[in-house]
């Protein structure tokens, strides 16, 4: 979600400042990201018209290509044996057995589902 800039968390006085910081580094590096695209692509310009400030499509179509090896990175030190779940306060409620799904996909079921419903 942050990445893709959809994250709502705004969380306390310093949170925010942390998270306006952290927006303001994306901006830079997907704008790098941008720039390099397109001085390799110029078609990439028309595709991305409109979204040169936040670069929200590409943040999206970064996650699409990219979702995989964040995964990776995220549970390169989970075991085979830990889940992705969360407590619904009647029992726990499994959305993903093992690490990675155990056959290395990522867990994407809950990639667009709105955060508050999470």
């Amino acid at each position: 979600d942050i990445i893709r800039g959809k994250d709502l968390y705004l969380g306390n006085p310093q949170e925010k400042e942390q998270r306006d910081k952290l927006e303001n580094n994306l901006k830079t590096i997907f704008g790098n990201i941008y720039n390099n695209l397109v001085r390799e692509k110029p078609q990439a310009k028309k595709h991305y018209e409109g979204d040169t400030t936040n670069f929200y499509q590409l943040r999206e179509d970064w996650w699409a290509l990219n979702r995989k090896e964040v995964w990776k990175a995220i549970t390169c030190s989970a075991r085979d044996s830990d889940t992705y779940s969360i407590y619904t306060g009647n029992g726990l409620t499994k959305f993903w057995l093992g690490r990675c799904g155990g056959d290395g996909t990522v867990a994407t079921n809950l990639d667009y589902v709105p955060q508050y419903l999470r």
